[in-house]
């Protein structure tokens, strides 16, 4: 039988290579992360903010299922899967700390794959997914970007529908609302230069990461 405590050492002591996808986004939005086994799944929150270029200002939450999937009754009784949030999110019986949790076993849970919910109005939902696990050495950073396709969604555009009317208009300079949508991503964004939803700057995450984790 394999020793629980060296099991625990060896999931705190690897790299998880992650897949992550906005999978309702067409084109995908995806991000594919290293992460060490050790950090908590609020450490993986703040990683995932700075992937994806969102600016934490809504709630979140990890689950091992899809959130969204119908639940069949058992013994008559819908049971509500569990989720993990920040501690002092916790309410309901099957409300888990994330602090407490590490990616490795939030993905245990989900056998190999988990969802990431931020903002429960907008419901932008991230589908993680392992691709390779491996021995951690000291030269990893705690988190690093690899690759990815596409910039995140914008913060409030309303959901995955909202952000593809928004970019439906940016690209027709004909259409009544084109002024004023790109006066308001000029606002989102703190820039006035054109919106490419097809850019993704690595390195600049990169650097966010790090900072990211300097500052802990």
């Amino acid at each position: 039988m394999e020793d629980p405590a060296a099991a625990t050492a060896d999931a705190a002591n690897s790299l998880l290579e992650i897949r992550v996808r906005l999978p309702e986004c067409d084109p995908e939005i995806w991000r594919l992360l290293e992460l060490a086994g050790s950090l908590s799944l609020g450490q993986v929150h703040e990683v995932l903010q700075a992937a994806f270029g969102w600016e934490d200002t809504h709630l979140h939450r990890f689950t091992a299922g899809d959130p969204f999937a119908r639940l069949d009754p058992v013994d008559g009784e819908i049971i509500e899967p569990p989720q993990w949030l920040p501690a002092e999110w916790c309410e309901e019986p099957t409300d888990l700390a994330e602090e407490d949790c590490s990616p490795d076993q939030l993905l245990a849970a989900g056998a190999g794959g988990a969802f990431y919910e931020y903002d429960f109005g907008d419901s932008w939902l991230h589908r993680l997914e392992v691709v390779t696990r491996r021995p951690r050495n000291d030269t990893n950073p705690p988190a690093r970007l690899v690759d990815g396709a596409r910039r995140g969604a914008l913060e409030d555009s309303g959901g995955f529908p909202g952000y593809g009317e928004i970019l439906d208009v940016l690209a027709d300079p004909s259409h009544p609302d084109h002024a004023d949508v790109a006066d308001w991503v000029a606002e989102v964004t703190g820039t006035g230069d054109p919106y490419d939803p097809d850019v993704l700057d690595v390195a600049a995450v990169n650097r966010a990461l790090d900072a990211c984790f300097r500052a802990a």
